[in-house]
């Protein structure tokens, strides 16, 4: 560090140096104009009087390489030795008034030759610093725009983790409110498995007994073998509705027929519905074109609605409890889904916080069903709301784009 200072020159001998330079300078500038003089004066004999030519040269040269104050000097110079030397009465320090325009037409063009040549050096050596100011400038914002360029970068991968992570702890979250709502249904669920299997033991009695005497009756013993093998199906068939619903698996986005969901689900609820006075119906549209999305989390929004709907007809008792199920294109070609019921409706109040995560009107809910039911929908890039007159029922509904994009 110290070997650096003592490298750095000191004030007095950076006055110096500049000094020994501009004395430098100006001793050049009277040595071109010496050497302007002697080449007049050598070529006069052959040439008459050829200062002009050798002055002005003298000039800008002087101006170019040296700069504005030697060109000056150069200019004054030039003029004096014009006036000894050039301009009669010779080696005379006096001038004719007949001489006087030619000699101030001389001093004017030196000074304008002087004046272009430095004025012309200045602009240059302005764009020069300019256009190195600029390059500077331009490598500085460039490595700013790359230094911002890979923040962004590393902010679009932090931010892709996190919408990753959140993602997951949705579907977690899904699958927690899925296995929720199968809990609430165990009774349905045993109702509807235990009925088919209640029709095999049935059935296959059937058929021992058929098959019993010494003339077995083949025809009505196969009968029953039949009945019983639909029976095994269709509690298979509850028990794979079951376990998909609260299998644990990345969403698959798939052509899907919301018709079919709906009756499955409404196959689910059936034994609960009967509990609670609630008859269901479906009016869905034939030929309904298929939607893109997760066959399970769609068939837990449904689940989730039909139950809401369940419940809210509870405390109905002035009018028969129906729950309905519908399906159809409207108008812009979107499949839409609605589930209604006739219960005692939404308050206004209510319906302003009814999508709020773990906000709910039944006593026993946990107020994750419609704000999932939401989120899954959105993410399927449709659109979820409810319509509700207090006293007379409520309608939920989803819309989803069509798989072909085109209405049937």
């Amino acid at each position: 560090m110290s070997s650096d200072r003592s490298k750095q020159p000191t004030p007095r001998r950076r006055i110096l140096l500049r000094a020994t330079v501009a004395l430098l300078r100006y001793g050049a500038a009277i040595l071109i104009q010496l050497a302007a003089l002697w080449l007049s004066l050598s070529l006069r004999a052959s040439f008459g009087n050829p200062f002009w030519f050798f002055f002005s040269i003298a000039v800008i040269l002087t101006t170019w390489m040296l700069g504005r104050g030697p060109g000056w000097l150069a200019v004054v110079f030039s003029s004096a030795t014009v006036l000894y030397f050039f301009v009669p009465p010779y080696r005379a320090w006096s001038l004719k008034w007949e001489d006087v325009p030619l000699f101030l037409t001389f001093i004017l063009c030196q000074v304008a030759t002087s004046w272009l040549i430095a004025w012309r050096k200045d602009t240059e050596e302005a764009i020069r610093r300019a256009r190195d100011e600029l390059e500077i400038r331009v490598e500085e914002r460039t490595v700013e725009l790359k230094n911002a360029n890979e923040e962004l970068l590393r902010r679009i991968a932090e931010q892709k983790r996190a919408e990753e992570a959140l993602q997951a702890a949705r579907t977690d979250l899904a699958r927690v409110a899925r296995i929720t709502t199968v809990g609430e249904l165990t009774t349905s669920i045993a109702h509807e498995v235990n009925q088919p299997l209640a029709a095999v033991v049935a059935n296959a009695d059937a058929c021992v007994a058929w098959l019993r005497p010494d003339r077995p009756n083949l025809d009505e013993a196969r009968n029953a073998a039949e009945r019983a093998v639909e029976g095994a199906t269709r509690a298979s068939g509850v028990i794979k509705r079951i376990r998909s619903l609260i299998h644990k698996a990345p969403p698959e986005r798939v052509p899907v027929q919301l018709n079919q969901i709906v009756m499955e689900t409404m196959e689910l609820v059936a034994g609960q519905a009967a509990r609670n006075r609630v008859s269901l119906a479906a009016d869905l549209a034939p030929g309904l074109p298929e939607v893109v999305g997760d066959r399970i989390q769609l068939q837990q929004v449904i689940l989730n609605l039909m139950i809401n709907g369940i419940e809210a007809m509870a405390t109905v008792n002035s009018r028969a409890r129906q729950l309905h199920a519908k399906s159809q294109v409207d108008a812009s070609g979107q499949v839409k889904v609605s589930i209604e019921d006739n219960g005692v409706g939404i308050s206004e109040e209510s319906m302003k916080r009814l999508f709020e995560p773990f906000f709910t009107t039944r006593e026993q809910g946990v107020g994750l069903g419609l704000a999932i039911s939401r989120t899954i929908i959105e993410s399927h890039g449709g659109r979820l709301w409810v319509e509700s007159n207090r006293g007379r029922g409520t309608v939920v509904q989803f819309a989803l784009q069509a798989a072909n994009g085109a209405s049937a």
